[in-house]
């Protein structure tokens, strides 16, 4: 079921936004971040950038990244179950490269569950490939993750990739 139409607000996540946070990584994760490491990444100065997408006053979901030099790895990406499907995961990801951009980032790597094929699939559309395996890497579930890496996002191409994302689709939307 897709959402009703939404003005996506994307904002600099703080941290009196984690009583809006927790309990979405709480539904959708079963090994959700505690409020200590969000704390202590929002903390972070250099080096991170995590964003949340508003409905009006509802958090529909956060996206955060961790940025060495041309690098940027998506440490987290969630969306609300009750926006899912509907573009959020998508608008938070463009905004998010968008803004690494700027920062000089190139390269963008994430780990994803193995057994999250929706997840892979957005990931996919936004140019990620899948190069390796670590084995056992959610210890509570046990599950694999894939590594999927997507390079030169700063090329005309992938502006160009970008830009088609932009535009609406139905059938969008999944947690890492």
């Amino acid at each position: 079921m897709t959402a009703p139409t939404m003005q996506l607000r994307i904002e600099k996540l703080k941290r009196r936004d984690l009583r809006h946070v927790l309990p979405i990584e709480s539904v959708v994760f079963p090994e959700p971040w505690s409020v200590a490491v969000f704390n202590s990444e929002l903390a972070l100065r250099h080096g991170r950038l995590y964003r949340g997408a508003w409905d009006g006053h509802e958090l529909a979901g956060y996206i955060g990244f961790l940025i060495v030099g041309e690098e940027a790895h998506i440490t987290t990406i969630a969306v609300a179950p009750t926006h899912q499907r509907a573009g959020v995961a998508s608008t938070l990801i463009i905004d998010g490269i968008r803004t690494l951009l700027l920062a000089g980032v190139k390269h963008l790597s994430l780990e994803v569950a193995a057994n999250n094929e929706p997840a892979q699939a957005l990931y996919r559309r936004f140019g990620f490939a899948p190069v390796g395996v670590r084995e056992n890497y959610y210890p509570v579930t046990g599950q694999d993750a894939i590594v999927m890496w997507v390079h030169d996002i700063d090329a005309p191409e992938y502006a160009d990739r970008l830009v088609a994302l932009e535009l609406p689709r139905q059938d969008e939307d999944s947690s890492q």
